[in-house]
């Protein structure tokens, strides 16, 4: 079974695996809901999401959870995907009637 020292490391192991999978889920479900809004078109709900995801990315990154420079990517590519929804004009709901 190994010696005593290598027992007591798989068991922090497995404790820190919890640990890290737990952060590293949060960190995706809350990227998931701030794109889910995004891409439904709800700017003030998504911006409260976006924000919220990339707090919890600095958190994971600060923890270690995460290597800095993936919560950096992640964080660059919500905030793309935001800003580029702001930028698009809101389509018209009633179509123009040509005269």
């Amino acid at each position: 079974m190994g010696s005593k020292s290598a027992q007591k490391a798989a068991r922090v192991s497995g404790r820190r695996q919890k640990r890290s999978t737990s952060i590293r889920s949060k960190v995706k479900t809350d990227i998931a809901k701030a794109e889910k809004l995004i891409s439904g078109g709800e700017m003030e709900a998504a911006q409260e999401a976006v924000t919220t995801a990339v707090r919890v990315l600095d958190k994971a990154a600060g923890k270690k959870k995460l290597h800095a420079n993936n919560a950096s990517r992640r964080k660059s590519r919500l905030l793309k995907k935001l800003n580029k929804a702001k930028a698009q004009p809101k389509s018209k709901t009633e179509p123009e009637k040509a005269a």
